[in-house]
């Protein structure tokens, strides 16, 4: 054989033992490896990372020893990645799946705050002027569900505390975002809805700041209904409760402020003022 075909037959065999290597199937990670790998992503915030772990591990060893925890800890990692929808999803998961787990107050209480953040919205975090209670606090109510049944069931949660100041807020963003309702009607002409909405403020949220402003806006919207009875005993309630309020003026005599004459133009009309 001559010493060029032997060259050849040794560059052949070379090759064909790399392809053979490049090919050999890639060792697959144990449960153990991709649990530590998360943590280690989640202690150095690479939450995107500890979330691909998480979900790998959920995948392969769904009854594994790390199973319960990595459900949880995937809660965690796609809400600290911004994933708010991902980390509803996974809460619901662990609530199903694991209702008499220890944990499971943490899976409520991070739903809710979830839930919280997704209502209120990156666009307020960077722009100071956006009126938040203009907006439909959809998954505020569902935030507010949230903290309930985690107190409701878990009174002695370490969560519990934050989760009922947190309900003192969103009871007070539904409440502003009734009035701002109510301050839309009232522009609109539409002195029913506005009176309705002013009522619903004071018999759903009793205790929140904006009661004393609805009383006062129930008092001025039934006199131009002409509803004397009722606002009669609004105005009976604005009294005992805030008798030095903005309501009323100097010689504490009852003062109208939310209904504004104005001028509006054909194209304001027809369009309900969204053209204005």
């Amino acid at each position: 054989m001559s010493q060029w075909l032997k060259h050849c037959l040794v560059a052949l065999i070379s090759v064909c033992i790399l392809a053979a290597c490049s090919s050999a199937p890639k060792k697959e990670a144990t449960e153990r490896e991709l649990y530590d790998a998360a943590k280690k992503a989640i202690k150095l915030r690479n939450f995107q990372q500890a979330t691909i772990s998480l979900e790998e591990l959920e995948s392969r060893f769904p009854f594994g020893k790390y199973a319960e925890q990595a459900q949880l800890d995937l809660i965690f990692a796609r809400y600290s990645a911004l994933d708010l929808d991902g980390a509803i999803l996974a809460a619901d998961r662990f609530i199903r799946l694991h209702p008499q787990s220890p944990s499971v107050d943490y899976a409520y209480y991070l739903r809710g705050i979830a839930n919280y953040n997704l209502d209120v919205g990156i666009a307020t975090q960077f722009f100071t002027d956006v009126d938040i209670t203009s907006r439909d606090p959809g998954n505020m109510r569902l935030a507010f569900d949230d903290f309930g049944e985690l107190i409701t069931r878990y009174p002695q949660s370490q969560y519990a505390a934050d989760a009922r100041k947190r309900m003192v807020m969103i009871r007070n963003r539904l409440a502003a975002y009734e009035l701002h309702a109510a301050r839309y009607y009232i522009r609109r002409d539409a002195y029913t809805a506005a009176a309705n909405r002013a009522a619903y403020v004071v018999e759903s949220f009793p205790s929140s700041p904006e009661v004393e402003e609805a009383l006062a806006m129930m008092v001025e919207l039934y006199g131009r209904l002409g509803l004397e009875k009722l606002q009669q005993d609004a105005l009976t309630v604005l009294t005992t409760n805030f008798p030095d309020g903005l309501a009323f003026d100097e010689d504490g005599k009852f003062k109208e402020q939310f209904i504004k004459e104005e001028s509006r133009s054909l194209l304001s009309v027809i369009s309900f003022g969204f053209l204005e």
